[in-house]
């Protein structure tokens, strides 16, 4: 955010953007002409959803990073998941990482650093991000963004960190509501015989075809809350992500052992992994939904 609010000269205070002038709002919106985003995984109406940032992504991003900015000083070029670069788009993009035109700053952004090309990373510098403390994003939520402590101390469990976020969720009530009902799903899941179990690995998969990364973060969402009930069993439950949920999982709880709950969070990280990998994303499912443990006393 800070690179983003010098290169449209909005800064308010020692590196900090103000949030709120023009600049800042349309950067958020996604409507600001010098920043542009490039990213996998949405597909377009009609079509399914690239896997891969390919090389005509690359060229067309190249030709407009010759241009001069539009309303700030300089442009700005998020790649939004680098890592799924193909190697044609990341060669094509190498001479320009190497001798980028002054008034454009690229952004490659990646949760998996290794995955990048190794030609590329040698031509960037790493700034890792790393998740806010508790006590750091409470104040801010409470100071700038009129949260009560109850709410500020909720979005930290939830976000992990992220306080982007966490800001989403407290201006959009819709981002808890769809994680509730997502919740309710997965547990409708848990609860059922194999025919529900199939169909919600067929609707994962297919939302994986049009939204790559919404069907990970419903299986982030899984993963999170078989965590939790390790936690639970091994008597941790002050660091529960899932707090407000806490009486559903002690119920699950108590179905299950350990080894059972260990075993099906290493399949559930082998399944994100497979994904990953572009394996068949309704024959991953499947695989995971034949791997669910059953609970104690169900049939």
């Amino acid at each position: 955010a800070i690179n983003l609010a010098q290169a449209v000269n909005c800064l308010d205070g020692p590196g900090v953007p103000c949030g709120s002038c023009i600049q800042c709002t349309r950067i958020a919106l996604g409507h600001h002409t010098d920043v542009r985003t490039l990213a996998p995984g949405q597909g377009e109406e009609g079509r399914s959803a690239r896997t891969m940032i390919g090389i005509n992504e690359i060229k067309e991003i190249l030709r407009r990073v010759n241009l001069n900015p539009y309303e700030g000083s300089s442009s700005v070029v998020i790649l939004d998941g680098a890592e799924s670069m193909s190697d044609e788009a990341a060669n094509a993009l190498l001479k320009t990482l190497e001798e980028p035109p002054p008034q454009v700053l690229f952004l490659l952004l990646t949760a998996n650093e290794s995955a990048v090309l190794t030609t590329v990373r040698s031509r960037c510098q790493t700034l890792n991000l790393l998740p806010l403390s508790k006590d750091q994003m409470v104040e801010r939520l409470i100071t700038r963004h009129q949260a009560t402590p109850e709410q500020a101390e909720h979005l930290f469990r939830l976000s992990r960190g992220c306080l982007g976020w966490a800001i989403s969720a407290l201006d959009d009530t819709q981002v808890l509501e769809q994680r509730q009902a997502d919740l309710e799903k997965m547990q409708e899941t848990l609860d059922s015989g194999l025919e529900t179990r199939f169909t919600y690995a067929n609707e994962v998969a297919s939302l994986f075809g049009s939204n790559r990364e919404a069907a990970k973060d419903l299986l982030a969402l899984w993963l999170r809350w078989w965590r939790d009930l390790l936690l639970i069993k091994e008597g941790a439950e002050e660091f529960l992500h899932n707090a407000d949920h806490a009486d559903s999982l002690r119920s699950q709880a108590s179905g299950l052992s350990t080894p059972q709950i260990m075993q099906f969070i290493d399949r559930l990280m082998q399944t994100l992994s497979s994904l990953d990998s572009n394996a068949s994303p309704r024959l991953a499912m499947e695989v995971l939904m034949l791997n669910l443990p059953i609970e104690a006393g169900q049939v």
